[in-house]
């Protein structure tokens, strides 16, 4: 007999209030139907794993058991309840489930182990008729698990290199659901399918994805001082002789966000999520020292807070604040909100207050913890002396810490967070925090994004069900960055580093695909060699002297290449303000000029067209946004790869030296590959199928965007 899952029995009219108690959420269909429900796969490697609980189901802080019929998987508790379990195997590739009960209610995890396999190994979605979704492999399949939210599917069949799997009828009764499909041959995992339904039906039209079907966001990151000044009468400056006026307010605010939301600029770019800089209250005094020039700095952006929850009132209002978010929420964008957990401002009141929640300023060898980003320091080292970094490994802090966080988004309509600073930040937080969003907002569809700066295995520890949903890709910024500029890199470079980012963090990852950010010189200024890769001080080149484009033909048509790569790979692109028209600066502050939004020059004018045209594109196509990736073609120079969707596809071709190129691929087998047109190309970019051959021409430093 088949066991109904948790969420259905929450369904029953006989539902007894004590079992509403213990899962500890409200019987909210479409939350426990959506996006959030969804339980990233749980990674064993050979050997002994250790794994939290709540870090898959994290409204749950322990179960009465976990089950499993896979002997390859032997589970042991390590705490009475199951918060805390093991997981030893020796079998390497597995596909495979474990069953978390609390009673008689079950929900399952997928367990995968052993490699994902990039190597010719790849399945996709290619129909589905009377609700049956066929995925057709390029291998013979030897396992498949389907999930239905976090219910197993019991009707899966494998013939050779298909798959096919019955869609539940449970999932006619919800607007939003999804289907996860994971698969193994002799020789190791494929990427994972990713199927949204609306109403028990596969979505084939881009018109039924909505704002909170979280692959589908574009973000646009601003710093709120320099983004639009709405009203003038909360302009305020330090107007202080140590504070030079490129590093002190300039005015921008929260109106000002609301009279671009009005006015229909974001929506004309395509973006869909707006992420803005921190809105806490911040000193009203000058901080920090620069030499050369000598300056200090006001808190213009917001990042050093002197109370956690309250609106700086040079940015405006909680009033503006609501007014703010219900106008974005009314043209169908999200708003997440930076947020600072690892420090406060030294003269923050709670510090005053609790001045030994602070981690150590001096080490036991007598150095001064600043700075010391990586290694024994990583969790205590401080920004600077004036903003010490709290000490959220105990739970005194952690409890105020992560309801100062929760705030915002019981009190105001947000969509969710971008965290800064997180590796920064013990994993004991990030497990606090999401357990009291979902288990108290679990009507709420809060999506979470964090700033990690590390190897894939680290960013990658804080990306779970119970933690953060994903983290800006800096190692693709990165990659993509240095190989599209540096003329000595390869084009290989940049397809293993996308397939290492699926591979880690999933094939449908939602992680930042960004142009930059306030923290980075100008993507254009490299671009275009006013200024070099390996600079010494790219924050002192903004200081002393005006930094330009330099080549503009060459900078503009890397800049548009760096946005065809973010917005057509997995992963969710991110546009850093003023990257969508190009402007050329150095690192911070040189990056931060308030935002222009007119008065372009050529250059700029063809650079926004471009980007609008992409994001207008991304936005129409279920390839882009739940395609699965696969690549075609790679060489020094150039990248063909495709994604793809029941049955739909896109074909990417990427160019990264100065001169054209002419490439060939063929088309895998199960597409229908009889005819395609150029959905978007740089000038000069053409394409043409014929007998199964895709035949690209890309231009110098340029893109085409190929559909049937």
């Amino acid at each position: 007999m088949k066991l109904k899952s948790l969420f259905n029995m929450l369904l029953a009219a006989a539902m007894s209030l004590a079992t509403l108690l213990f899962v500890q959420c409200t019987p909210n269909h479409e939350f426990q139907l959506g996006n959030n429900a969804t339980v990233i796969p749980l990674i064993v490697k050979d050997g002994t794993t250790s794994h939290f609980l709540t870090d898959y189901y994290p409204q749950w802080e322990g179960a009465t058991s976990m089950t499993c019929d896979d002997e390859r998987l032997l589970l042991t508790p390590t705490t009475d309840n199951w918060e805390e379990f093991d997981i030893t195997t020796q079998s390497g590739t597995i596909v495979s489930t474990i069953d978390v009960w609390h009673d008689s209610a079950m929900l399952s995890i997928v367990v995968l182990g052993g490699e994902r396999d990039t190597e010719g190994s790849y399945m996709s979605s290619t129909e589905v008729k009377g609700g049956v979704v066929t995925v057709v492999a390029s291998k013979p399949v030897v396992e498949a698990v389907a999930m239905w939210q976090n219910e197993v599917i019991g009707d899966v069949a494998i013939d050779g290199n298909t798959i096919k799997v019955t869609l539940p009828k449970e999932a006619k009764r919800y607007q939003r659901s999804l289907v996860r499909i994971y698969a193994a041959s002799e020789s190791g995992r494929f990427n994972d399918v990713l199927l949204p339904l609306e109403y028990g039906k596969v979505v084939t039209d881009a018109e039924d994805i909505t704002r909170q079907d979280f692959q589908s966001q574009i973000l646009y990151s601003l710093m709120i001082d320099r983004f639009n000044n709405g009203t003038t009468a909360n302009d305020w400056k330090i107007n202080s002789p140590e504070v030079l006026d490129k590093v002190d307010y300039q005015g921008g605010d929260i109106l000002g966000i609301t009279q671009k939301i009005e006015d229909g600029f974001f929506t004309d770019l395509g973006i869909t999520t707006i992420w803005i800089s921190p809105i806490t209250q911040n000193p009203y005094d000058a901080w920090g020292q620069n030499r050369n020039p000598d300056t200090k700095f006001s808190g213009y952006h917001g990042y050093w807070p002197i109370f956690s929850t309250v609106v700086d009132k040079r940015f405006g209002t909680e009033e503006e604040l609501h007014d703010m978010l219900a106008k974005a929420h009314e043209g169908d964008m999200n708003v997440i909100l930076d947020y600072v957990a690892n420090h406060l401002h030294i003269n923050s009141p709670v510090l005053k207050e609790h001045p030994d929640w602070t981690t150590d300023l001096v080490l036991p060898d007598g150095r001064k913890n600043i700075g010391l980003w990586d290694g024994e320091t990583r969790l205590t080292t401080w920004f600077d002396e004036h903003i010490p970094t709290l000490d959220t490994r105990r739970n005194e802090v952690c409890e105020p810490m992560t309801d100062s966080a929760l705030h915002w988004v019981r009190k105001f309509a947000f969509d969710g967070f971008r965290h800064d600073a997180c590796k920064h930040i013990p994993l004991n937080y990030w497990r606090m925090l999401t357990h009291k969003m979902k288990s108290s907002m679990p009507e709420r569809q809060l999506w979470q994004i964090g700033e990690t700066y590390g190897d894939i295995e680290l960013i990658g520890s804080y990306v779970k069900s119970g933690m953060i949903d994903a983290q800006f890709d800096f190692n693709l910024y990165h990659t993509s960055r240095d190989v599209i500029v540096d003329e000595s890199r390869s084009m290989r470079d940049i397809a293993k580093v996308i397939e290492e980012s699926e591979a880690a963090y999933g094939s449908h990852h939602t992680m930042g695909n960004i142009t930059g950010n306030h923290d980075k010189p100008r993507f254009l200024s490299l671009a275009g060699g006013d200024m070099s890769l390996w600079c010494p001080d790219d924050k002192a080149e903004g200081w002393h002297r005006k930094v330009g484009v330099g080549d503009n033909v060459k900078g503009y048509a890397r800049l548009s290449l760096l946005k065809a790569i973010i917005s057509t790979v997995p992963g969710v692109p991110c546009v850093y303000q003023g990257d969508e028209y190009g402007i050329p600066g150095a690192n911070d502050p040189d990056n931060r000029y308030m935002m222009e939004f007119d008065g372009y020059n050529e250059f700029q004018q063809r650079e926004l067209a471009a980007t609008k045209a992409m994001f207008k594109y991304r936005r129409s196509s279920m390839p882009l946004m739940y395609g699965d990736y696969r690549t075609l073609h790679v060489d020094d120079d150039v990248l063909v790869f495709m994604r793809h969707y029941m049955g739909e596809w896109v074909v990417v071709a990427l160019n990264i030296r100065p001169e054209s190129r002419k490439v060939e691929v063929a088309m895998p087998e199960f597409v229908e590959a009889t005819g395609c047109s150029v959905a978007l190309a740089a000038e000069g970019g053409e394409a043409q199928l014929a007998d199964g051959t895709l035949g690209v021409t890309i231009p110098a430093y340029g893109y085409v965007v190929v559909n049937k």
